[in-house]
């Protein structure tokens, strides 16, 4: 029987699951978590049940010949996994971390060779893309060395993504896949993949906790995003239950990696205030030391404490080290006070650009207290239905007790008691979920429906005369209304619109999780739109046209298509017959 598998790739961890496919008739058993062999330090090989993202690139003569290789890979000066975030703590600007954020980073070119940022010249670097594909190459290479005759490049995948990847991302993701030899993934929302985990322990007993009406809300927290969906249980009149996802949050660059880097901060400020002082790795290193740190103290609750070490400089490798200590009560005030505040449930994210400790350029949110992105994000949706009477927690930031219990605090105090679902493992469930639903589609059983999560625009330059100083007026229109199903195709109703052909042009998209009620066709204008639309990086081509000059202006009238796997096709199309087309990817769930 075929296998169905799964792949969370994550901003901090990566896992692999599998779900057998099982006779008609029978119980499906959950999925399972394959233990992935990699390099605990080098020359040290063992399997864990994840493969952090970390990837290290070693210098010439850095380290014992051999010393990097696998059962499937020798010689190689660059490793993956757990030895590669050990490694990288003494020797941070060889660490390539958190990947997947640059991955949705729009004012960056992904696939340039830009990591480790702040690296010096002379060091390798590679680009996010590539980053991507070696964590991948990883996983792929250590699931064939135990399956040689089901090797993960023959199989159907499901590759989760963040909800809110915008598409440029989600297209980066998908060519990383390919990248690495797997060349049949189709994209799942992370929420939505841990909402199927806990589907897939319930099996048929989730109809005894869930009830036409119920509301699930999906706090997902993980390394480098922040997550929020909510899941409706349905009722077709005839007793049949059905489960649709009725709203999904703005993008939101804020998790764990925000979380340590407050922290670093935190023992930056008392080295300094001690005569300490750290350059730009040392810097690097104590924010990786802060994260080994929280993770000893969230681990562990018999610790009131967990030593920082940041190895010196040059000749003062060992002699030259910083020690600090990071308290309990530090962390807790931190991270509880710092993301999780207390807040009304009329609170709103604040907007200003913050300064201080910041790492790597990435485009963080501005607001780091994730339940006031949370009260923005209920009060946005509720007039879609009802409160949430669920909670599912995923991510890693979830195995807190206490981070737990502060948001279920904070949301008793906006008059919700939601009854948090149990179950599921918050680091490994969005592997699982992908791989139950992988089972799912192949052999029937409970889907979630709701189309595609937002309503997706394009750039339309207005005609108006030239005006010093003044550009021309940009519309936006609605090609993918919310809820546009795969597989659908349609023209999109609109003026005759011209098209630039032999020269290279910007082409502008744009999308809204708000506005839910455009229809596909609808025209905004440029008074309108900003306050709901956000716009990702734009697309630059040049569109060849037979015969016809450079810059020519061709009438056309547009039609789109969502693709199975989630990509949307734009084409324009001219009365003679010639067609072009634009793709971006929009997969929101399945």
């Amino acid at each position: 029987m075929p296998l169905h598998l799964g792949i969370d790739l994550g901003t901090t961890n990566t896992t692999l699951a599998s779900a057998k496919a099982v006779p008609s008739g029978e119980v499906a058993p959950p999925p399972e978590n394959f233990p992935i062999l990699q390099l605990v330090r080098p020359g040290d090989r063992l399997a864990r049940p994840t493969l952090p993202s970390c990837l290290y690139l070693a210098a010439a003569g850095e380290l014992p010949a051999g010393s990097l290789d696998l059962p499937w890979a020798q010689g190689r000066s660059y490793f993956v996994g757990e030895g590669a975030k050990e490694r990288g703590a003494e020797v941070p600007l060889h660490l390539v971390s958190s990947s997947k954020s640059w991955l949705c980073h729009g004012g960056v070119d992904r696939r340039a060779a830009i990591l480790p940022a702040g690296a010096p010249d002379g060091l390798e670097k590679v680009s996010p893309v590539t980053a991507a594909v070696r964590v991948l190459e990883h996983l792929r290479d250590a699931w064939n060395a135990e399956h040689p005759k089901e090797v993960l490049e023959a199989q159907d995948v499901l590759l989760t993504v963040p909800a809110s990847f915008d598409a440029v991302a989600k297209d980066l993701t998908l060519e990383a896949a390919r990248a690495a030899g797997l060349s049949q993934v189709t994209l799942l929302e992370e929420p939505q993949a841990a909402f199927y985990a806990w589907l897939a322990v319930q099996g048929e007993a989730w109809r005894k906790v869930l009830k036409p009406g119920s509301r699930v809300l999906v706090a997902d927290v993980g390394g480098g995003t922040s997550d929020f969906t909510l899941i409706e249980v349905k009722d077709d009149g005839r007793g049949n239950l059905s489960l649709e996802r009725v709203a999904v949050g703005e993008h939101l660059l804020l998790g764990g990696d925000n979380m340590d880097l407050a922290l670093a901060h935190h023992l930056m400020s008392g080295l300094l205030a001690s005569g300490k002082k750290l350059d730009a790795g040392q810097q690097r290193a104590l924010v990786l030391a802060a994260r080994r740190a929280k993770e000893q103290l969230l681990s562990d609750p018999s610790l009131t404490t967990a030593p920082i070490t940041v190895l010196g400089r040059g000749s003062k490798l060992i002699g030259g080290q910083l020690k600090a200590e990071l308290l309990r009560a530090d962390l807790e005030r931190i991270l509880v006070e710092g993301f999780f505040p207390v807040v009304a449930n009329d609170a709103r994210p604040v907007e200003a650009r913050r300064t201080g400790f910041m790492e790597l350029g990435l485009p963080y949110v501005a607001d780091p207290a994730i339940t006031r992105h949370l009260a923005k994000f209920l009060s946005t949706h509720l007039g879609d239905g009802g409160l949430p009477t669920h909670l599912l927690f995923n991510g890693g930031v979830f195995n807190s007790p206490l981070l737990r219990e502060r948001l279920l605090s904070v949301l008793e105090g906006w008059g919700l008691r939601p009854e948090v679902l149990t179950g599921s493992d918050n680091d490994l469930a969005v592997a699982r979920g992908a791989a139950h639903y992988a089972r799912v589609r192949a052999q029937g059983g409970l889907r979630i429906r709701g189309g595609v999560a937002r309503s997706y625009y394009v750039g339309i330059e207005g005609a108006a005369p030239a005006i010093p100083g003044v550009p021309p007026p940009l519309r936006a229109l609605c090609v993918v209304p919310f809820g546009m199903e795969e597989g659908t195709q349609a023209d999109v109703p609109s003026g005759e619109l011209g098209l630039v052909v032999g020269e290279e042009v910007g082409f502008r998209f744009l999308s809204s999780t708000e506005r839910k009620n455009d229809a596909i066709g609808t025209m905004l204008d440029e008074f309108t739109w900003p306050e709901f639309l956000v716009e990702t990086a734009p697309i630059h081509l040049k569109l060849e046209a037979k015969e016809l000059a450079p810059g020519t202006l061709v009438p056309v009238h547009l039609q789109v298509k969502l693709t199975e796997i989630g990509t949307l096709e734009v084409w324009s199309v001219a009365k003679d017959g010639q067609r072009w087309r634009l793709e971006h990817n929009v997969r929101e769930e399945r």
